[in-house]
């Protein structure tokens, strides 16, 4: 029997687990990955879209620009269409900026971007790959490939799984601080830690075919897409572009009642979809007919067992945010973990990942299906008109097409999901009694309430506010004239690492009302105020969860003497 040791176990190297691994290696964690696949090797052509978010992670983690360089060719557009058929008559459509124009675009719905890295279109095939090769190549990284963890038991001390080399059935134990289930929707991790998935069980069936298709591209007379969805009386579904060239992935949305996936012939519903009739040749890549759902576990860890991503949270791909909730996860408890096994917090700090994502999964679970049951809604009640020739045609076709840019420009333009969620009921944050503002899929207002990310400013040497981030709290001071010296000081005696980060008000290009802004690594505030409290000790117990007294967020406001409130 082979036998292992490691300070953190990650059971599956998806986009989530491999994030979470080059997190804690990051931050000189020694980890295992385990993962039943071969080295390298892609999974199905799953998310399409990685999100601004997940893209500030890879440009901390120094990989943004191999994430970047993957995917579809520079200068092909990465529009959203609407039209009849793929090859049919353009109904309208969403501008995105390719990549080559994606630092530098201005004007439309999708530039601007409140971050130093907007997001980016690529096929979860292209980008696993360049994920392992990154993780691989680092030091406090080993990749287990072919090897299942099939159980695992854990006491105060750590966690003991067991596990199987699948090629050679050899026996491998794997000791560890800590374990993270990142092994999908069928997640054993989650089954060993007593969790159970709840929520909507069936939003919409989907049947998926990856096809090679060369000549489609030259029977598009309309300039490219990355995505386009065809609206049709008869079949509506959606085609995207995963190489630019020769590869699409086409969606066919299931109806209602349609409660089958042989209900429709796949040829047929393809055909219909793209618009071609049946000379047209196609080779399948693979298919697979999947359910939309919407469900969150009731529990994301156990003593020292954790999930993250799919194992955590199902739910329809609207937004493009299941492996980008993911890797949020990945971040939020990565740190914790860090500093758990350094000494810098208490063992307690790592309550605070099940209080803070459970209720942000739960929360955009529910955007996401109300948006696909919206989108559904619209799909169902397209005119047979909209295929006419004429005044009449004309006149349908600029409705639907309208009604298709209002509803769908905020799931593939998402500034809210990225930039608007915050954590109102964290054990680990310092409240101050103000409610962050409100947000919504496609809109959000920046804000310095406690819980929410700081807002995202360039610093005068060039960087962004998020680049100066440490590794651990960052203390952001803009007013020199305030005294920093008993937050850092009681930083100090705990051990905790603190960046202290000067920048001009003025200059900043945000109104900041507070002299001080204590932000953790994963860009969330846990703390602000316009001189340092008078028990600073107090708040580093807090966020490093060593507090004695219970958190609650009336106890926050009352200790909240030297916090603005705005």
């Amino acid at each position: 029997m082979k036998t292992l040791q490691t300070q953190v176990l990650i059971v599956g190297a998806g986009p989530v687990g491999l994030t979470a691994a080059m997190d804690l290696a990051s931050r000189g964690i020694d980890v295992v990955v385990a993962e039943i696949r071969r080295a390298g090797e892609p999974p199905n052509v799953k998310c399409n879209h990685v999100s601004a978010r997940s893209m500030e992670v890879f440009r901390r983690l120094g990989i943004v620009r191999e994430v970047r360089q993957g995917g579809l060719p520079a200068d092909f557009p990465n529009d959203c269409a609407y039209r009849t058929a793929v090859v049919g008559r353009e109904l309208t459509r969403i501008p995105i900026p390719c990549r080559a124009d994606r630092y530098t675009a201005t004007g439309g719905p999708d530039t601007d971007w409140p971050t130093p890295e907007p997001p980016h279109r690529i096929n979860q095939i292209y980008l696993e790959p360049i994920l392992f090769a990154c993780a691989e190549a680092q030091a406090n990284i080993r990749i287990l490939n072919r090897v299942q963890v099939d159980h695992f038991h854990q006491d105060e001390s750590g966690v003991t799984a067991r596990a199987r080399d699948l090629d050679s059935d050899q026996d491998i134990t794997i000791t560890a601080g800590y374990l993270i289930g990142c092994d999908g929707g069928r997640s054993t991790v989650r089954r060993l830690i007593g969790s159970r998935l709840s929520g909507t069980d069936v939003v919409q069936r989907v049947q998926s075919t990856y096809i090679h298709a060369p000549a489609l591209k030259d029977l598009i007379s309309q300039k490219p897409a990355w995505m386009t969805m065809s609206l049709n009386p008869r079949r509506c579904g959606t085609t995207v572009s995963i190489d630019g060239r020769d590869n699409w992935l086409i969606h066919n949305h299931l109806a209602p009642e349609e409660v089958e996936f042989d209900s429709v012939d796949r040829d047929w519903a393809l055909r219909t979809i793209l618009g071609v009739d049946d000379r047209f040749q196609y080779e399948i890549i693979s298919k697979e007919d999947w359910v939309g759902r919407r469900l969150v576990a009731d529990r994301f860890r156990d003593r020292r067992a954790f999930i993250c991503g799919d194992a955590a949270h199902l739910w329809i791909p609207y937004a493009g945010y299941g492996m980008n909730a993911g890797i949020a996860d990945a971040v939020d408890l990565c740190w914790m973990l860090a500093g758990v096994l350094q000494g810098w917090t208490s063992p307690a700090l790592l309550d605070a990942y099940e209080a803070e994502r459970q209720p942000i999964t739960e929360q955009v679970s529910h955007f996401a299906m109300n948006h696909a049951l919206a989108v559904m809604s619209q799909r169902r009640s397209v005119p047979a008109e909209v295929e006419i020739d004429g005044p009449v045609g004309d006149a349908v076709r600029e409705r639907v097409g309208q009604a298709a840019y209002d509803l769908n420009v905020q799931q593939y333009c998402c500034a809210g999901l990225n930039f608007g969620y915050y954590y109102d009921r964290s054990p680990a944050i310092s409240y101050d009694g103000e409610t962050p503002p409100p947000y919504g899929m496609g809109h959000f207002t920046a804000s310095t309430v406690p819980g929410a990310r700081a807002p995202h400013v360039w610093l005068s040497d060039g960087r962004s506010l998020l680049d100066a981030l440490g590794p651990a709290y960052t203390l952001v001071r803009f007013d020199q004239a305030v005294d920093a010296a008993p937050l850092v000081e009681a930083a100090k005696r705990h051990a905790v690492p603190l960046t202290l980060v000067d920048i001009d008000r003025d200059q900043a290009g945000y109104g900041f009302p507070e002299s001080l802004l204590l932000l953790r690594p994963d860009s969330h505030i846990a703390w602000r105020g316009m001189v340092a409290p008078s028990e600073p000790n107090r708040l580093f117990d807090r966020l490093r969860g060593a507090a004695s007294q219970p958190a609650s967020r009336e106890h926050d406001v009352r200790q909240a003497a030297n916090v603005h409130v705005a």
